[in-house]
């Protein structure tokens, strides 16, 4: 831990990168049919907004190359920029370059685009336990993957998305935030079961819209 570094009000810019919706979310196809890529758009809708509704957040950085996302998002009021299409750790890495551009003193945070629950509150207390640290990390539910990466202002960016992710973050030197009450930052979605489990948490407002569609009452 860096203890030159005063982390009280710490300000964040959230990179969140977005596929393309012909590639979202596939393992949801047999449960969600043709809504599958309305459904992608509405849980990338409801995570932009919960981070944009955070107080820490000073800014949304989405990045993607598939224009049905981004202008959604954009009307959100996340900055858009495109994905150079090279992997999800370089379309991060491309953000995090343009929030550095934009704010060189905020702290740069990659949040996964799949966190229909999302709670401003609930982010807020993560946000504030990774500015403890140079660089760290909140892994998923399973305890497998990662659903937020971070870093403080100035310190290298080393996203390790994609498969064992929470070992492959800890094996880089990143903190693994063990913060109590962050279930809704913790939930991604890929599974119907994953669906569920963020139902039970209580969907925002673009995703439910959605749901409703799908599993009428």
């Amino acid at each position: 831990m860096n203890t030159h570094w005063s982390s009280v009000n710490t300000r964040w810019t959230l990179v969140i990168p977005v596929k393309t919706l012909v590639a979202a979310k596939t393992r949801l196809a047999a449960a969600t049919g043709p809504h599958r890529t309305r459904l992608a758009v509405a849980v990338a809708c409801d995570t932009v907004a919960a981070a944009l509704a955070c107080p820490p957040v000073a800014r949304v950085v989405v990045v993607t190359s598939d224009p049905a996302a981004a202008g959604p998002l954009g009307a959100l009021g996340a900055d858009v920029v495109h994905d150079p299409d090279r992997g999800l750790n370089t379309a991060l890495r491309t953000g995090a370059a343009h929030a550095a551009r934009l704010a060189p003193g905020d702290a740069v945070g990659a949040l996964q685009a799949d966190l229909p629950a999302l709670r401003p509150a609930e982010l807020a207390l993560a946000l504030a336990a990774a500015a403890e640290f140079d660089q760290s990390f909140v892994p998923d539910a399973l305890d497998v993957g990662t659903t937020f990466y971070g870093v403080r202002p100035g310190m290298p960016f080393t996203p390790r998305f994609g498969g064992e992710s929470r070992a492959k973050h800890l094996a880089g030197g990143a903190k693994e935030l063990c913060v109590p009450g962050i279930d809704s930052v913790r939930r991604d979605v890929d599974t119907p079961d994953d669906l569920r489990a963020a139902m039970a948490l209580g969907l925002g407002p673009h995703t439910a819209a959605v749901v409703a569609d799908l599993w009428p009452a």
